[in-house]
């Protein structure tokens, strides 16, 4: 998908009545063939030749390049009039009060001058907006001669308080792209780096403390920290506390309903979380605060978020013993109609895993053949780790399609990629599952002896039911499932709810 196409994909059904509306007072002609290429580019079902003779009745590339071309500056200019008019109008007003004040303090109105800045300090404080509460005490203390009323120690003092919050904002932004760094390099790269250790190095050289609170802002930035640190140690439970904490600490700003984007990304974050330490109810009880600020401002960031809602509600419902449910959520979702690829992926990957779950394999295995690309391609969209969770759910769909001849070939593929880094990462179960996998593949009869089950209990090393990862489980429970001849979902669940009262 080309950039045109993936900004049209992100306008909500306002938006491109507004964006139409726009489009119809600018045009000078009434040639309207921008409107038709903006329609024609919203249904998403035309290729770009067939888009071009839809217009032109003919091929007439350079002409429809051109056109799109002029869209294309169309869409950025509504965009950004559109963000000026939302977002900016606080700015804006800080902005004239502080202009206004001057020009008073210029003509030594200095009674006015001060009330209208501290109008502007009162509505500059609730929206965090630390720069222009630097201008406004900078003004205040270079006028504060005139005004005897004025306490100027107090002004010096909170000029350098936020002297602090606007370094400390700063600051924290930089350690959070350095932190998105450093898990490119985890998860993307396959890097093997000790996160945890750079984490608390990074905050230490930016003295940066997390019981901090900021704007909404840098409190998602720093819940976004936690959140990853979670994801890379697998230890959500660490983190669960300090996430529900920290989201009611900003419930009791006022700005939280000016800044939605951040508090869908903050609910969505402490949804996932829930789910990853099994707590599915009260994940699915966050999902429903997401999809509620998803649909503020007229479905403003609506587009953006609904996979990753509904790919996560589809994990809940699952394992919630909800599977029709989830695989209709899912099954609903019409790919050529978004552009988050990484939410995609995760969506069909997910589907498979149902229908494996459910025992259609042939479905499951018809909806895996649309995975032609590389394994490089899908690391670099999804990470590593999500690569190899593919490859292994791909070789235990070929052992239950009795395609023998491809599982053979898929585990030595895997081999060859992974068992290394595996074992630099000390993640030497995957090898051993993959090890029982074979095992069972050659030797089927074998898996259902005592013999078996007592090597399977002493070869892993078994993490806390508090702590286990629930993907890994479900990988687990496909094994157990063999050993106790067992119903696949059956036997899931029962190992869910197992480590969900353990963590109760």
């Amino acid at each position: 998908m080309n950039d045109l196409n993936a900004i049209v994909s992100t306008f909500s059904t306002e938006e491109e009545q507004f964006f139409i509306s726009y489009l119809e007072k600018k045009n000078k002609r009434s040639d309207v063939k921008n409107i038709k290429l903006f329609k024609l580019l919203l249904s998403n079902e035309l290729p770009t030749k067939a888009i071009c003779i839809e217009i032109y009745g003919t091929e007439k590339s350079g002409a429809y390049h051109a056109l799109r071309k002029r869209l294309y500056q169309s869409i950025i200019d509504f965009i950004a009039n559109s963000s000026l008019q939302e977002e900016s109008s606080t700015d804006m007003q800080i902005i004239k009060y502080i202009l206004a004040a001057r020009k008073c303090l210029q003509h030594k109105q200095y009674k006015v001058a001060y009330k209208i800045l501290n109008k502007a300090e009162l509505l500059a404080k609730e929206h965090f907006l630390f720069p222009m509460l630097n201008e406004i005490y900078h003004t205040k203390i270079q006028y504060a001669y005139a005004n005897p009323s004025l306490n100027l120690e107090d002004e010096i003092l909170k000029f350098k308080q936020n002297q602090k919050n606007h370094y400390l904002e700063d600051e924290l932004n930089v350690v959070y792209s350095k932190v998105r760094q450093t898990l490119n390099s985890i998860t993307y790269q396959g890097a093997v780096i000790d996160f945890e250790t750079i984490l608390n190095q990074i905050l230490i050289d930016h003295n940066i403390s997390i019981t901090e609170a900021l704007s909404f802002k840098s409190l998602y930035q720093l819940m976004s920290i936690i959140g990853l640190s979670a994801f890379v140690t697998n230890d959500y439970l660490k983190t669960e506390p300090f996430l529900i904490k920290t989201y009611e600490t900003i419930l009791q700003h006022k700005n939280k309903d000016k800044q939605i984007y951040y508090h869908i990304q903050i609910l969505y974050l402490i949804a996932n979380t829930l789910f990853r330490n099994k707590k599915f109810s009260a994940s699915q009880h966050y999902l429903k605060l997401m999809l509620s600020e998803m649909q503020n401002a007229q479905n403003k960031y609506f587009n953006s978020f609904i996979l990753k809602h509904h790919l996560l509600l589809g994990l809940n419902l699952n394992f919630s013993n909800k599977q029709n449910e989830a695989i209709l959520l899912l099954e609903q979702i019409n790919p050529k109609k978004h552009d988050d690829i990484e939410s995609l992926l995760g969506i069909r990957l997910s589907l498979i895993v149902f229908y494996f779950q459910n025992n259609e394999f042939k479905k499951a295995h018809q909806l895996f053949s649309k995975f032609y690309h590389t394994d490089n391609w899908y690391t670099e969209k999804k990470g590593k780790e999500w690569t190899m969770k593919k490859n292994i759910i791909e070789i235990l769909l070929h052992i239950e399609l009795n395609n023998i001849d491809l599982v053979e070939s898929r585990l030595l593929s895997f081999k060859r990629s992974h068992f290394n880094y595996l074992k630099s990462i000390n993640q030497e179960r995957v090898i051993i599952f993959l090890g029982f996998v074979e095992q069972f593949y050659k030797n089927p009869e074998s898996i259902t002896s005592e013999a078996f089950k007592n090597t399977v209990e002493q070869s892993f090393v078994w993490i806390s039911n508090e702590k286990e990862d629930i993907f890994v489980m479900s990988f687990y429970a496909w094994l157990k499932s063999k050993m106790e001849s067992e119903a696949l979902y059956l036997t899931t669940l029962n190992l869910t709810r197992d480590f969900q009262e353990g963590a109760s």
